[in-house]
């Protein structure tokens, strides 16, 4: 039978993919509010529903189905003592440790349907909302000058982070900040109860329930034997050992994790921001990381411990190496140019989705990258993005391959 989760390369025909559209999540957002929520600007929301309208039918143009976090959450969490147990935990994530308040928004939130409950959720729960539900403690009304009870989730739409579908399995991440770790919960619910999503012979490589941080955007699928993972200030080494652990241990064709050391900033959030594969021989690459790039390999040994290397070679080396080459190329994001390659950098011209071979989705405002692209043969099929970009994260940040073909 074949998998319902099936993701052995990063370029691959891409069959099946996890999105979410934005919503009403970011018009919460206000000046006050953006850094603890991540974000340094403010959508406009209709356009940003638009532009990612306009990805979603690129993608179905290309024949790839597209799933979508809410109804794929209504589904996972229809059963009324699942979704009990969903808003307790949902709940208990959000830090809410007043038994009073907690007993009032879970009520309010258990009278709703399915799916207004999850809108509600996405968008946060205003304080204005509960003004005539019986605030019956202090705590309730201290919280501070918050405008919510619950925070919305506006980086939701960016999918790949929460989780990664790695071979025939999924790793649910560990957000490492607050104000995201929620999204793994949706993505927990959905794996556990959700039978669309995945089947018997699906694995699960990293658990909500860890402490050490990983992001999906570290998460590069190599080749069927090799996963990429960046060390950033979003990834620790101590989940990447976990991870690596349970990949190479498990019976699969995976025999070695590399690891990326990047810049811990946040204009290098994710090793996708600086890094993808885009066809057989091909990748895109931000200049300012070649310099101070350190690779690390784990691998297992005969007697199922792990083994941690140095990789003293250069990263056109290495790859050559692991994917059996003669040559790779490096794209550099706007040509390495000492203006365009930062600007372009920053609005995610590294970040590019690959749906085939030779095959990606980019931001159509990073021109010098695309030109580039172009040039090396690869075909470049752009979207709008004027809104969608000022949540720092481009088109591969906004998906979550589920299934692509294997490719040899």
């Amino acid at each position: 039978m074949c998998s319902k989760i099936n993701v052995f390369s990063e370029i691959g025909k891409l069959n099946k993919v996890f999105l979410h559209r934005p919503g009403p999540e970011l018009e919460g957002l206000i000046p006050n509010n953006l850094q603890r929520l991540l974000f340094d600007d403010i959508p406009y929301v209709k356009v940003a529903q638009q532009e990612h309208d306009y990805f979603a039918n690129i993608l179905k143009e290309n024949g790839v189905e597209v799933l979508y976090a809410i109804e794929e959450l209504e589904k996972a969490i229809s059963n009324e003592k699942i979704r009990k147990q969903f808003v307790d935990e949902y709940l208990k994530e959000s830090k809410i440790i007043d038994i009073s308040l907690k007993n009032t928004l879970s009520n309010y939130l258990m009278e709703k349907d399915t799916k207004g409950m999850i809108n509600n959720i996405m968008s946060g729960i205003r304080k204005k909302e509960l003004c005539n539900k019986g605030i019956s403690s202090l705590a309730e009304i201290m919280q501070d000058d918050n405008l919510f009870y619950v925070d919305p989730a506006p980086a939701e739409y960016f999918t790949r982070d929460p989780g990664a579908c790695i071979g025939n399995g999924l790793s649910i991440n560990v957000m490492s900040r607050r104000a995201r770790r929620r999204e793994s919960l949706f993505l927990k619910y959905i794996y556990s109860y959700n039978k669309d999503f995945k089947d018997d012979s699906s694995k699960l490589w990293y658990e909500y329930e860890n402490t050490n941080s990983i992001e999906g955007g570290d998460i590069l699928v190599l080749s069927k034997n090799v996963v990429c993972i960046g060390c950033s200030e979003r990834t620790s080494p101590e989940a990447i050992q976990k991870l690596a652990e349970k990949l190479l241990k498990w019976d699969n064709t995976f025999e070695k994790v590399l690891v990326f050391e990047i810049p811990k900033c946040r204009a290098f959030m994710h090793l996708d921001t600086v890094f993808t594969m885009v066809d057989y021989d091909k990748f895109t690459i931000h200049p300012e990381i070649e310099g101070p790039l350190n690779i690390y390999e784990i691998v297992m040994d005969k007697s199922f411990n792990l083994k941690f290397n140095n990789v003293s070679d250069s990263l056109e080396n290495v790859l050559k190496k692991e994917l059996k080459l003669d040559s790779v190329e490096l794209i550099r994001c706007g040509g390495g140019d000492e203006l365009a390659a930062p600007r372009e950098q920053w609005n995610d011209g590294s970040n590019t989705l690959a749906i085939a071979p030779g095959t990606v989705i980019t931001y159509d405002r990073n021109y010098v990258t695309n030109e580039l692209l172009d040039k090396r043969g690869v075909k470049v099929l752009t979207m709008p993005s004027s809104e969608l970009s000022r949540g720092r994260g481009g088109p591969r940040c906004m998906s979550m391959p589920i299934h692509r073909d294997n490719i040899d």
